[in-house]
């Protein structure tokens, strides 16, 4: 039997370049969405909306072109992206709702949807959702789609139960962090299915940092500790950068197939 036929039509197996689940990756995950807040509210507050849009789009493409062309996983390449996907989506959500005057309600739905059609075709296409088997391009596309649509999915969640629902940004926070541990309780002792805890956990990283980011930078008038937008990013970044350059020395979350 020729094999060289069948050879060719599967797609190229690449080493793995998302980082195993550790401590270390939760800690960077929520900075990232604490900054990508306030470095999003800060850029549109600053410049032209417009132009802090585009620059946040151009700032996507490039992290994620560089994240695409690395031959494995590099930490600060990797956590790059996520940062540019926690900017990018903040201020996708945001565009709906300030900009078009789309209730945070809906698009907290629309963001699911979304969320749930990649989920379906992502499962239909490679039958597993596990970020353990990103080892494709075809893998890895979709698992950044997904990042993507969680990070909207959170700006908007968030969003929502700080201003619709009225909870304040602080209250929000506090609510997102009983509801980040569901997933790890009932993974640990009730057995709940490890890849769907993973995501569950994962969406709920978005709104849980950005309450929080919210809270320290808006107005004592807004409930919040007045900090500022600008000074919760720098303090944001300085953190994940220390973060980053604490899991590249230690090679915490290298993954499996990279010793």
């Amino acid at each position: 039997m020729d094999f060289r036929g069948f050879a060719a039509r599967q797609p190229a197996l690449l080493l793995r370049k998302v980082p195993e689940v550790t401590p270390g990756f939760w800690v960077t995950k929520v900075l990232t969405t604490g900054m990508g807040e306030a470095t999003s509210d800060t850029l549109v507050h600053q410049i032209s909306p417009v132009i802090a849009v585009a620059l946040g789009f151009i700032g996507l493409v490039v992290a994620l072109a560089l994240q695409f062309a690395a031959p494995r996983y590099r930490p600060w390449i990797y956590w790059v992206a996520v940062v540019m996907v926690a900017v990018f989506g903040t201020m996708a959500a945001d565009v709906l709702h300030i900009q078009l005057g789309v209730p945070y309600f809906a698009s907290s739905i629309l963001f699911a949807v979304v969320l749930a059609a990649v989920f379906a075709v992502w499962y239909s296409t490679e039958h597993t959702l596990s970020i353990h088997t990103i080892n494709t391009r075809r893998r890895e596309a979709f698992y950044w789609l997904t990042v993507m649509a969680t990070f909207a999915l959170g700006t908007a969640t968030g969003d929502m139960t700080a201003t619709t629902f009225h909870l304040g940004y602080f209250v929000s926070g506090v609510v997102f962090t009983i509801l980040i541990a569901i997933p790890a309780v009932a993974h640990r002792w009730f057995g709940m299915n490890a890849i769907f805890a993973f995501w569950f956990a994962y969406i709920l990283t978005r709104p849980l940092g950005a309450s929080y980011a919210d809270w320290v930078g808006v107005s004592h008038a807004r409930g919040g500790l007045n900090w500022g937008s600008g000074s919760v990013s720098i303090g944001m970044t300085v953190l994940i950068v220390i973060a980053v350059a604490m899991l590249a020395a230690t090679r915490e979350g290298a993954p499996e197939d990279q010793p």
